[in-house]
């Protein structure tokens, strides 16, 4: 069974579907701010073991953006960003990465960024949280490979969700990409699949960029 956060649409629906067509049962999760609830996450992972089995595979994908200037960015913004993305992704690792471990299976896809691999301007507190999720991601992947869990990030580029501001649908800088598009929730949400699959199980600690060539 998987479990993926922020599925309601978007990219975390597009992993949701396309773990649905390679034949998990999937339970999709829409939490924008309940993620960042320790009590709520743990709750809702044991509540999901029980009715629904053993989570083999975590999708975390839950988040928002926002583009503020530094001079703008108050400590409630500031700590909302970092408790949505990366505070949600470590109540949900934290919860299912020790019962995938005490099993020997499971396999974690951390959905960080390619904001996180190159900044951004006005996104200081976005590009912060979704670069810790990369070094979370890999500090996780070393301390659960030997229990048999695989933790990797999907660190996507500019995709055509309703989260995507006009900043990135410019002609400008569409035509700065090398393949002059931008990515789609599909071509994303494969990624995911693919990381989550036994295909993948030599893969762990990893960040994969689909990211219409805009970091190489």
């Amino acid at each position: 069974m998987a479990l993926v956060t922020g599925a309601a649409g978007g990219i975390g629906g597009a992993a949701a579907d396309a773990l649905e067509a390679a034949g998990h049962d999937v339970v999709r999760t829409d939490l924008p701010v309940d993620v960042a609830d320790e009590e709520a996450m743990a709750g809702l992972v044991a509540e999901t073991e029980a009715e629904r089995g053993p989570i083999e595979v975590l999708v975390n994908c839950a988040g928002h953006i926002v583009e503020t200037p530094i001079e703008r960015i108050s400590d409630e913004e500031w700590n909302r960003m970092l408790h949505v993305h990366l505070g949600g992704t470590w109540h949900t690792c934290r919860a299912v990465g020790p019962r995938m471990g005490a099993r020997g299976r499971g396999a974690i896809v951390n959905v960080s960024s390619e904001l996180a691999l190159c900044g951004a301007e006005l996104h200081a507190h976005y590009c912060a949280a979704k670069g810790a999720i990369v070094g979370l991601t890999r500090a996780l992947a070393l301390e659960l490979a030997p229990r048999g869990v695989r933790v990797n990030s999907v660190a996507p580029g500019a995709t055509d969700t309703a989260l995507l501001t006009d900043t990135w649908r410019t002609p400008g800088y569409l035509e700065s990409l090398p393949v002059r598009r931008l990515s789609t929730p599909a071509e994303i949400g494969a990624t995911v699949a693919f990381l989550a699959s036994d295909a993948a199980s030599y893969v762990t600690g990893q960040v994969v960029s689909p990211n219409s060539g805009a970091v190489v």
